[in-house]
């Protein structure tokens, strides 16, 4: 008995090494790359005897001066910054957690504090209601026959189930993918066939989408096959649908996931609990779809799924909810307009309500401004969510100073960049005086930048905030790769525990984005102030923003070449007072064609996302072209912008 205590302690010492090995390790690696340099130093004036001590303490000041970093658990004060490179320090250690271990530790916190409440559908749920919901979901697709590692798409507006689902596959190890429910039947089959889908869960239809319909467009065995045993020739993978509000022929339907699950599933999934890493992936997003990637005008835009891990999620949501002051609060509760498919939705406030116990508060299904400003109203809300499109609309509202907002005090700005004029008029009309503006990517889980609340007003109006926790960011000449002079722009890079562990099945394009030393490059034009605030000064790549939605130009262009009638398509982001940017295609028509903009997007409607299917349709004799024939993109913008009058 002795022997083995003796062992066990000796196992114990040996697992604590391992641990404290782990964590000081990159601290050691800085260490001993500082003592080398300061060695060289050493080195080079040993034979300068009367000018020894000078140089050593010159060249000690000048590396300290390299190797400054930036102090972040509090709103930075003095300049600290020499060039274009900052790393957020922090003393607030990152979190080992998988997304169910934090969700369980918030549940034993605060079990009958409300979790979420959804006012459309009458829905509201205690931490302990939803934790229990969550296992009995999980436990249900365990007992259907998914597994650790299996895909699980979510492909729907947001309700309940949509969270619901979100935690449960966490839980049970499966990855979750985020499906847009704005895709059409060929952009569908292409998300589920590049990551292997095994089950679909969706609502029957949404407004004009019809999901379960386009799914039978893209397996018609569902109607003769067994539920949960679907065999298609067209996606073979997929074995599931689940729907989460009428039963369908062929489809199971969320009650008999939330009943499947016996004894022994709640046992596998308390034993899966100790298995789970917070390295493993835990969620897909993807950043672009395409229809067509095999025309012959090449296949930029071709849609890639980012993979995040429990690791990249919970700590980009826990350092998100410290930096905008949700532990400062008692009883925060946030209204959250924006969709779960996107990393805002499903990280900012999904996790961000797991880490930090806030009540996340859902408006309505679809996106409706006047909902948004019932849901803070009645239900005294201190936090809003919203891309600068959505604020804006609800600043627009001509009976907006009849709502009761007294309650609000902040928000978070994302998506893409807020006009200083919104970010002033939400402090002004809607009391939002403690306001936020961040900046990611979807690759980033998603938030890289955010600023202080106490920001002053220019930080809050001409940056998009300071740099996040353990997190190194670096402005670089794209020709050169040198690190730029501080204030100066260049291409913004990212490196830290948020980027992504790589593209789902595309080591090639993971390569591309992600440096050998594991810095993401964003293809955004950038600068950097003293104060590790940021600036974003345009976009390196040709992605257009429109209200929030990320759209590649290749993939409409590719779609559109597909047209009888076009020779030649391109597409840009013209400037739009409302959605920050709009689709405009300009098409050079073949020789001897007529077509006119109403052909043009109704060619579009049913086949792409609505939101991708041009605004504005010009027709064009030529473009612009460099020496060496390639389209000048920034003429044809500027010449379509002074067209339209824009």
């Amino acid at each position: 008995m002795r022997k083995s205590r003796v062992l066990m302690l000796q196992h114990r010492r040996v697992q604590f090494t391992h641990l404290q090995a782990e964590e000081t390790s990159a601290r050691w690696c800085d260490i001993i790359q500082m003592s080398a340099l300061l060695r060289s130093c050493a080195r080079r004036i040993r034979s300068f005897d009367g000018l020894k001590h000078k140089a050593w303490k010159l060249c000690s000041t000048s590396l300290l001066e390299r190797c400054r970093s930036l102090h972040v658990d509090s709103r930075p004060h003095t300049p600290a910054l020499s060039s274009s490179y900052v790393h957020g320090t922090s003393t607030i250690p990152l979190l080992p957690l998988t997304v169910g271990q934090s969700l369980d530790s918030t549940v034993q916190r605060w079990p009958d504090r409300e979790a979420v409440v959804f006012l459309q559908d009458g829905i509201r749920k205690t931490f302990a209601q939803f934790q229990q919901d969550v296992d009995k979901a999980a436990a249900g697709l365990l007992a259907l026959g998914l597994q650790r590692g299996d895909r699980l798409g979510i492909w729907g507006p947001n309700t309940y189930e949509w969270i619901l689902f979100q935690f449960a596959s966490a839980k049970t190890g499966i990855i979750m993918v985020s499906l847009n429910p704005a895709y059409q039947v060929k952009e569908v089959e292409f998300t589920l066939k590049k990551v292997q889908c095994k089950a679909v869960l969706c609502p029957t239809s949404f407004k004009s989408q019809h999901f379960c319909e386009m799914l039978r467009e893209l397996c018609p065995e569902i109607d003769s096959s067994s539920a949960g045993m679907i065999k298609s020739s067209r996606v073979p993978d997929l074995r599931m649908v689940i729907v989460t509000d009428s039963r369908q022929p062929g489809m199971l339907h969320v009650d008999d996931v939330m009943q499947a699950g016996g004894s022994q599933h709640h046992q596998q999934l308390m034993e899966l609990q100790r298995k789970l890493s917070f390295d493993d992936p835990i969620n897909i997003q993807f950043t672009s779809v395409t229809l067509s990637h095999t025309v012959a005008h090449g296949t930029t835009g071709i849609p890639k799924g980012a993979s995040l891990s429990h690791h990249n999620i919970v700590n980009n949501a826990y350092y998100l909810g410290l930096r905008i002051g949700f532990r400062e609060k008692p009883q925060v509760r946030v209204c959250v307009p924006v969709p779960m498919y996107h990393c805002f939705g499903s990280v900012l406030g999904g996790m961000a309500m797991a880490l930090h116990g806030i009540t996340l508060v859902f408006p309505s299904t679809a996106y409706n401004s006047r909902a948004n400003l019932e849901a803070i109203q009645s239900e005294r809300c201190k936090y809003v969510y919203g891309t600068p499109t959505m604020f804006t609309d609800m600043l627009s509202q001509q009976d907006l100073h009849k709502y009761d907002l007294s309650s609000l005090q902040a928000g978070v700005i994302a998506g893409s960049p807020c006009p200083p004029e919104i970010v002033r008029r939400l402090i002004t009309e809607m009391n939002m005086k403690d306001i936020t503006i961040g900046y990611g990517t979807t690759e980033n889980s998603p938030i890289t930048f955010l600023g202080f609340p106490q920001d002053n007003e220019d930080l809050k109006m001409n940056t998009v905030g300071c740099i996040m926790n353990h997190t190194e960011a670096k402005v670089i000449d794209p020709c050169t790769g040198e690190i730029v002079p501080l204030g100066a722009s260049g291409e913004l890079m990212v490196r830290g525990s948020c980027v992504m562990q790589g593209y789902w099945d595309d080591p090639q394009k993971t390569s591309e984005a992600i440096s050998q030393d594991r810095w993401y490059r964003t293809g955004d034009t950038a600068s950097l102030n003293s104060l590790g605030y940021l600036r974003i000064e345009g976009r390196m790549k040709d992605l257009i923003i429109r209200g929030g939605e990320n759209i590649y130009p290749a993939e409409i262009e590719q779609f559109l070449y597909t047209h009888s009638k076009v020779k030649e398509v391109q597409v840009v982001g013209v400037k739009d007072e409302r959605l920050g940017e709009q689709v405009c295609a300009c098409i050079r028509l073949k020789e001897g064609h007529t077509s006119s903009a109403e052909e043009i997007r109704a060619f579009c409607k049913g086949q792409i996302s609505h939101f991708k299917i041009p605004h504005y349709v010009m027709f064009v004799d030529s473009y612009a072209l460099t020496a060496s024939g390639k389209i000048k993109k920034n003429i044809l913008k500027e010449e379509m912008e002074k067209e339209l009058g824009l």
